[in-house]
């Protein structure tokens, strides 16, 4: 990783950006199963990370924002119940 730092970021010839070290959970061959407790807290993390994500996607965008709302208007105005 040196090299890279040394030309700015770049992969050199030497360098193989497809070798990574694991995760710390990824090699170990027998994984508990995880409570649901567990499950239910990943996954409210993940959704709150995303919900910040849209909100911040349409701060940035504002136009392509409001054609999203717009075209969610108008699919709902042409639901039928």
């Amino acid at each position: 990783m040196a090299s890279s730092a040394r030309t700015g970021g770049r992969w050199e010839a030497g360098d193989d950006p497809g070798r990574c070290e694991p995760m710390p959970d990824e090699h170990d061959t027998e994984r508990q199963p995880e409570s649901d407790a567990d499950r239910r807290r990943r996954r409210a993390q993940f959704l709150r990370e995303l919900h910040e994500a849209k909100a911040l996607r349409d701060r940035v965008q504002p136009r392509r924002a409001r054609a999203a709302r717009m075209r969610q208007a108008m699919r709902m105005r042409t639901f039928r119940w």
